[in-house]
């Protein structure tokens, strides 16, 4: 039995009911555990200061992110979030973008999209088309008030799979005054066809969907989700080139975190099904702000950037290419990273 007082939900024998005419607009922030020491993947820069910091997004889910400012920060500032690679963490590659641009004088955030790393929400390791690019937007929410933040100057990068997802979220959202995608995917494309189409068909996508359908059915029965497994380990000795090099970061020292999810156990398995149903960039002609898309020139996921820019119109959106350059190269290797170019993209895109 349940009672309730003023609106107030009364438990008893651990059930809670509630009142529906009981409205709420802004849920409240989740009480996060977060990490006090330094454990990125990456040096600290003595040119930034850093804080944990945290933001809601429009689901109630409490976002956790790294905050970096330059350190002889004064006025206010332009500001970029920061979020990727797919099934990263924010100590990773993300982490570092952020970091980098902040030396660069922007006051930037890296966050760990819903359910993942520090961030809220369960059950754990679920991705979503709708709720991850609403994790853009949420974080221009957050940054459009804080103080020392210029709020007609807030600009977004995503990297690997929150590339594409950055876009879809710059489509929707103009208050991003700029984007930029580095080494991005379409995860949309690559789910519902495979990597470079191989399995664009009707009848590859419904045998996909039916042993995903029976992999429901067996999470429920069993009362937890399959996770779907991070990067391949051990690595076979006939794995592609690019899987090679996700390897070499995610699974070394170089790059690996125990809160990532490629690093360790991946995405829970079902995941993908959301993005199968799903399809970025269909208003990508309609977008006004300007997008750099930087990829490099060995990349196995170059042709989605390429595609993807070919949808894009105006004078304002610019297709890098990096010369020399895989996929992971773009995540942490700074003498192929053009961060600069980056960093005077926002700012010509930003202007005073």
């Amino acid at each position: 039995m349940a009672l309730m007082l003023s609106g107030v939900a009364l438990t008893l024998n651990s059930q809670t009911m509630y009142n529906p005419n009981t409205i709420t607009s802004l849920a409240p922030a989740q009480e996060l555990s977060l990490t006090g020491e330094w454990d990125k993947v990456f040096p600290k820069s003595d040119k930034v200061n850093h804080r944990k910091v945290t933001f809601v997004n429009r689901y109630g889910i409490t976002l956790a992110a790294d905050m970096y400012t330059p350190v002889d920060a004064s006025g206010k500032l332009p500001a970029i979030a920061v979020s990727g690679p797919f099934g990263a963490v924010k100590e990773q590659s993300s982490g570092l973008y952020a970091q980098q641009l902040a030396e660069r004088g922007f006051i930037t955030i890296a966050f760990d999209p819903s359910f993942t790393g520090e961030s809220g929400g369960q059950p754990r390791r679920v991705a979503s088309p709708d709720i991850n690019t609403e994790d853009f937007s949420a974080a221009v929410d957050f940054l459009s008030v804080q103080p020392d933040v210029d709020p007609d100057r807030i600009g977004i990068l995503g990297i690997c799979g929150w590339g594409g997802i950055a876009i879809q979220a710059a489509i929707n959202d103009p208050r991003i005054k700029a984007t930029v995608a580095s080494t991005m995917y379409d995860m949309t494309r690559v789910s519902a066809n495979g990597y470079f189409d191989s399995d664009n068909s009707k009848e590859k996508r419904n045998a996909t969907r039916a042993a995903l359908a029976a992999q429901r059915t067996e999470d429920y029965k069993n009362g937890h989700y399959n996770r779907a497994g991070g990067v391949v380990d051990p690595l076979p000795d006939d794995a592609p080139q690019f899987v090679k090099d996700y390897y070499a970061y995610y699974k070394q020292p170089r790059g690996f975190h125990p809160r990532s999810g490629n690093s360790t156990d991946g995405w829970n398995g079902t995941s993908v099904l959301p993005f199968m149903n799903f399809k970025f960039f269909e208003y990508a002609g309609e977008l006004e702000r300007a997008v750099m898309i930087v990829h490099g020139e060995n990349a196995h996921s170059r042709y989605f950037g390429e595609d993807t820019f070919r949808l894009l119109h105006g004078d304002n959106k610019e297709l890098l290419i990096v010369a020399d350059a895989s996929h992971c190269d773009l995540y942490d290797n700074l003498d192929k990273i053009p961060m600069n170019q980056i960093a005077t993209f926002f700012l010509t895109w930003m202007p005073k």
